[in-house]
């Protein structure tokens, strides 16, 4: 006798397959609900979305760019991305981890408080990641950092234990290089 079939596709395992990050930029109409349709997709498949962000990109256009970070096998990240190109208020996706000329950029504001050695250090370490000081009192600094997730995640590392406070992101933003237009 032989297995059953799954009842669907998302049924099926791809257990032992590694994960991976995926950012896909999405273009869409720039109209009521639509961001509540896209997070709706994740919902409803049980996906993660680990970044989120939106903004009008043209408003003669009336389009708005969604920057999506997500984790998935490579299957999953293919079903997400038909499902998104699917959406009727999608114009174009494109998967931004796959394109060679892709660039993804986050800012950070970083909260550290510390006095003497442990402020020294904090002050070198921002030299060495280029952190720009917005806000300074005896006692704490806020620093302004921008570069891609990793940069932050590991500038966010070394600044624990010199007394970190409190970490804002934006979230990934994305680009293409070159003159080609998204």
């Amino acid at each position: 006798m032989s297995d059953p079939q799954p009842a669907s596709v998302y049924d099926l395992a791809h257990e032992g397959e590694p994960e991976s990050l995926a950012t896909f930029a999405v273009l869409v109409d720039n109209e009521p609900g639509v961001l509540h349709r896209v997070v709706g997709l994740f919902a409803a498949r049980g996906y993660n979305i680990e970044s989120l962000t939106v903004a009008e990109t043209d408003r003669k256009a009336h389009t708005s760019r969604i920057t999506i970070v997500t984790r998935g096998t490579p299957q999953v990240l293919a079903q997400i991305e038909a499902q998104l190109q699917k959406m009727v208020s999608t114009r174009h996706v494109q998967d931004v981890t796959r394109d060679p000329n892709g660039l993804e950029r986050e800012l950070a504001l970083v909260k550290v408080k510390g006095i003497g050695a442990e402020r020294v250090e904090a002050l070198r370490v921002s030299d060495i990641f280029r952190a720009k000081v917005i806000d300074t009192t005896h006692e704490s600094f806020v620093f302004e950092l921008t570069g891609a997730p990793s940069k932050i995640d590991k500038f966010v590392d070394l600044m624990r234990p010199l007394g970190l406070v409190e970490v804002s992101r934006t979230g990934v933003l994305s680009i293409q290089r070159g003159v080609d237009v998204f």
